[in-house]
This record gives C-alpha cells, sequence and structure tokens, in this order.
C-alpha cells in the first residue's frame, strides 16, 4: 500500500474544510494510507520532506496534469521505486525555491488562484479520484 503524505503551511480555520478533510481521508484510507502534517512556516516544510519519497510541490508555474494523468503518476511511484508520495503546499504568498527544489515534479491545478486553505481540499479529492480511476471506480465517470 502506497504512503501519501500531505505537507501543508498553517491550519485548517473552517469546519467545512475540516470536515472535507475528513471526508476525502476516510476515503483514500481504501487504497493507501495517508498522512497529513501542517507546520507554520514555508521554511518549517523543509524538515518535514522525507528525502526518498517522490515529492510534488504545488505551484502556480507547474505542469497541468488531467486527472487521469496524476493518476498514471500515482500508479507509477512504486515502479519508480518509491513508496511514499509527498504533495507539498506553501503558504498563501507562495513557497519558497529553496522548499521546491527539493521536490520532483512542480504541479499546477489550474491558471486560476484558488483560496490557500480550500487547495487542500481540491488537492485531497484529487488524490481520492486518482486511486478510484487506477481501481476502476466509479466516482470518476
Amino acid at each position: 500500500m502506497l504512503n501519501v503524505t500531505v505537507l501543508c503551511v498553517g491550519t485548517l480555520k473552517e469546519a467545512y474544510l475540516r470536515d472535507a478533510v475528513k471526508e476525502y481521508s476516510k476515503r483514500i484510507g481504501a487504497y493507501a494510507k495517508l498522512t497529513v502534517k501542517e507546520t507554520d512556516t514555508d521554511r518549517g516544510l523543509i524538515p518535514l520532506i522525507p528525502k526518498k519519497a517522490y515529492k510534488i510541490a504545488l505551484c502556480v508555474e507547474g505542469k497541468m496534469l488531467s486527472s487521469e494523468e496524476l493518476a498514471s503518476l500515482t500508479e507509477d511511484v512504486p515502479l519508480r521505486g518509491f513508496s511514499e508520495l509527498v504533495f507539498v503546499i506553501g503558504d498563501s504568498d507562495g513557497m519558497g525555491e529553496d522548499v521546491k527544489s527539493l521536490c520532483d515534479l512542480r504541479l499546477s491545478f489550474s491558471k486560476m488562484t484558488f483560496p490557500h486553505q480550500l487547495m487542500r481540499v481540491i488537492l485531497l479529492e484529487q488524490i481520492y479520484r486518482a486511486f478510484t480511476i487506477i481501481n476502476h471506480g466509479k466516482y470518476h465517470k
């Protein structure tokens, strides 16, 4: 079972966002071991980033992938020799180059700007969607 970690700057303040994270975390749990870690600052992400994981930084200048392409990448992570997939979300001001440089891929979800805290929910939904695509589930259809 793949280990998936989401590293985030800041805590979720709104109850509806925490509820959404809890729901998607539960759903992802059927497919992978999910861990969500929070830190107070962008610099605080660096010690949390494992060296032997496949790491993806969410940033505006990153590559855009379809849900199917994210599913394919997720499925390929163990084939590349990694047992952990890590997504890194910076703060509302973006992410420093020192953090981005530690990652294997820079991923953008859109050219649009999303609220920082909502991005965590959007990411978890897409991780769940990726696993349902991999496992031929009905959710994606």
